[in-house]
């Protein structure tokens, strides 16, 4: 439910180089799995109280949004915790576009997410877990200045229609 939270909040119409390109992501993101949904016949969740559909339609909404099934990303940290993910539905489809590589994008952001945590968890600087997951890093900074030229891309063209492609 937070991504999808996340997902209403994001601004419609964000474009352009001056914008903040945490932004530019979240706009292209949303244009994306609303195109998805749309095509789906589903309404787009919006945020706010009682703007989401009740029943059987929000578990259609979310089931198209987040994925059905057993979750096929997973990514186990040092605190213990394990996060898991899809590779179906409508945000798995929109990260494909923008990031280029879903699996390679979840596991990366799920770990510098998480380099806090961790620093905690194992008595460690946030300086010396930084230094310990610099793959990781490189790898979400990579996959992210990709994400942001085709976030641009997708705000600066006529809007998708349908399930974005892979």
């Amino acid at each position: 439910m937070t991504a999808c939270t996340v997902l209403a909040g994001c601004a419609a119409g964000a474009s352009g180089p001056a914008d903040d390109p945490d932004e530019v992501i979240k706009a292209a993101t949303q244009r994306l799995t609303d195109a998805c949904l749309t095509r789906q016949g589903l309404v787009p969740p919006r945020g706010g109280p009682g703007s989401r559909p009740s029943g059987d339609e929000d578990d259609r909404v979310d089931a198209a949004l987040f994925g059905t099934g057993r979750a096929e990303l997973s990514v186990s940290l040092p605190t213990g915790y394990v996060v898991r993910g899809h590779t179906d539905g409508c945000l798995a489809a929109a990260q494909r576009r923008l990031y280029g590589d879903q699996p390679g994008w979840f596991r990366a952001s799920v770990v510098v997410n998480n380099l806090r945590p961790e620093a905690d968890h194992t008595h460690r600087t946030l300086a010396e877990v930084r230094a310990r997951h610099h793959t990781e890093i490189a790898d979400w900074q990579r996959l992210r200045a990709h994400a942001l030229a085709e976030a641009t891309t997708v705000l600066n063209s006529t809007p998708p229609k349908g399930n974005p492609s892979a």
